[in-house]
Order: structure tokens, then sequence, then C-alpha cells
């Protein structure tokens, strides 16, 4: 009876895992103590601070795409399933943007099931998110989802104010022991722009240093989604004019293999700028010189509800997923089923 139980507890761990579990893809990101790259406003085409950005001194993986709706709603309905949305995880553009929402909100549907994926837009970067939003998605990833925190873990909040930001504020810093975390601005950078092969930098996310096309998905081997023209004359007729689905791109690869770091969607990582948070990549809204190595961008952590930002998640340990999980709940039913066999077979 005791292994019939157990059988039982080991399927519904399968279909806990199988079920509303949120899987990345990472790429690894190689090659420690790799030299820095200068950037900012005295860089060519730069802007922002000057520094020297892109060094990381350790193996490390990084989404090879950017956190999409679908992922986001998961979020949503574990850690806000009434719907009060009070730490501000949902904003209303989410689902108002007819063009660049994805993500709709019923009060009426049951506890858990409030937020739903807009049709066709599940695989689509989730955009209207604060930077303090990214942090809590970040910790609940680092904590195992489910009821896993969004206060503690790879950001640990501490007193919030009524809004449900962290006293904090930009002092909030990655903590030690961090499993998934938003990238540090030269986590982000290396894995954008750092070709291995050469031990040299591109000055785009494209595996280039020669602008890419400003052409709808898929494109060719050098092309994203922003703003043909450039300022003060960006062509607005010429460009997509919307988010494109993660990946689309599918022949753009940055050298680690990483998708739609130049164009898309901006994205949060780490870097304090003085009252902001840094922003990376450019984006559909953006002309050229946003997706360059050299532009340090930034905005609020706590009003950046754009519908052109996004963010990708960093993976500082490995951890088994889902699957690896269902494939030891098998392993187990495996050796019950053995064990109950040998059992049968003495008492014939």
């Amino acid at each position: 009876m005791r292994k019939i139980l157990f059988i039982c507890v080991a399927l519904c761990l399968i279909r806990s895992s199988w079920a509303k579990a949120v899987t990345m893809s990472w790429s690894t990101i190689g090659n420690p103590g790799n030299a820095s790259d200068f950037t900012g406003a005295g860089a060519s085409g730069g802007a922002g601070p000057n520094g020297f950005v892109g060094d990381v001194n350790y193996t490390y993986k990084i989404g090879t795409y950017e956190v999409t709706n679908s992922q986001y709603v998961e979020f949503l309905n574990a850690k806000d399933s009434s719907g009060d949305n009070q730490l501000g995880l949902y904003y209303s553009g989410m689902g108002s943007d007819a063009l660049n929402g994805g993500i709709s909100f019923n009060a009426a549907a049951a506890s858990g099931s409030k937020y739903s994926v807009i049709d066709g837009r599940g695989n689509y970067p989730v955009t209207y998110v604060t930077w303090y939003s990214a942090a809590r998605f970040a910790n609940w990833m680092n904590n195992g989802q489910g009821n896993g925190s969004t206060e503690t873990g790879a950001y640990n909040f501490g007193p919030l104010d009524s809004s449900g930001i962290p006293l904090a504020g930009n002092a909030l810093a990655r903590a030690a022991g961090a499993k998934i975390a938003l990238p540090t601005e030269s986590e982000w950078y290396k894995a954008a722009y750092y070709d291995p092969t050469t031990s040299s930098y591109n000055k785009f996310p494209t595996s280039s240093s020669l602008l890419p096309n400003p052409q709808p998905p898929p494109g060719d081997s050098n092309s994203a989604n922003y703003v043909p023209g450039g300022w003060p004359n960006p062509d607005y007729a010429g460009s997509v004019g919307h988010l494109t689905a993660i990946g689309a791109y599918s022949t753009a690869p940055s050298p680690y293999g990483t998708f739609d770091q130049g164009g898309n969607a901006l994205e949060w990582n780490e870097q304090v700028f003085s009252t902001g948070r840094g922003l990376r990549g450019g984006s559909f809204t953006l002309v050229w010189d946003h997706m360059l190595g050299a532009y340090r961008d930034s905005a609020s952590p706590k009003f950046g509800w754009y519908n052109d930002v996004g963010f990708r998640l960093v993976n500082l340990v490995a951890v088994p997923e889902p699957s690896t999980i269902a494939l030891s709940a098998l392993g187990a039913i495996g050796m019950a089923l053995f064990g109950i066999r040998r059992a049968y077979s003495s008492a014939q």
C-alpha cells in the first residue's frame, strides 16, 4: 500500500512539473576573464556616462530570448491570484495596447486565472514592466516558482512603501548566492557584443559591426527590429512599427547565440545611473544608435511602464529544468514498480 501511495505522489509531482512550469532557453557565456570595452558618450556614437563594461571573470548563462507574455502570465497568476495587484506587477497597457500588449486581466475570473495571454501574443516579449517587477520575477524564478517569494532571493526587497516600492530604492543589489537574476550591465554586454573567436567586441548584437538591416522578420543574417533613417530624420513609415516574436530574426544571433539583444525591446539590467536603472539594446521605437554597444540608456525603476521595455534573466548556477524533475519522478516510479513486482513474485 505504501508503495502504491508513493507512485501516486510521484505522478502528482510529474503533473505539477509539467503544468504551468516556466522553462527557459539559456545560452552559455564562457571565456571568463575577457577584456572590457569602453562605452558611453566618449565612445563613437555613444551616450550616457563613460565606463568600461563587458569583462566577466566567470562562466554564466543568459536567457537566449527575452521573457515572454506566456511566462509572465504564469508569474502573475501564481503571485497575484486575487488580482489585487498590490505590488504593481501588472500594468493596464499590457491589455489595452492592441499592438504591443499581450496580457489581459479579468476580475471576474476564478482566483489564480485572472490573467491570460492575448491570442497570438504568448511568444512576444513582455513589456510594460518596471525594473522592480522584473526583479520580482527573477526572485520568483530564483525561489523555484509556484509559491516562491517575490521579495527575497536574488534581491532582498525589505520594507516597502504603500505602492510596493522598496524603500532601499537603487541601493537594492544582487544578493550573494543568487541563482537567477537580472543581468549586470557587463553580463548583458558580453552576451550581446563579445566575439570569443576574435577576442573583440562587435558594434552591434547581431555578430556584426555593420549597421543591421531594418527588415521585417525573419530578415537576413544582419537584421533587427528598429526605426531606420537615424536621428533627426527617423523613417517611422519604413519600420516594422511594433514588437515581434522572440527569435523572429532567426539568422541574426549574437556570437553566443542569443536573439533580439538589438532592437525589438529595450532590456533592463542592474546598472544604477543616478535615479535610474540601466537599459540596453534599442527597440522597435528607436533609431540605430541605441543598438550600439557604446550607447548606455536608463529609466526610473518604478515608473518604467513602456511599450518597448522588457527583460531577460541570467542563470548563475546550473538548475534542473522541470523536465529533469519529471524524469527523476519517472525513475522513482520505475523503482517502485520494480519493488512491487518483486514483492508479488515472492508471494507466488
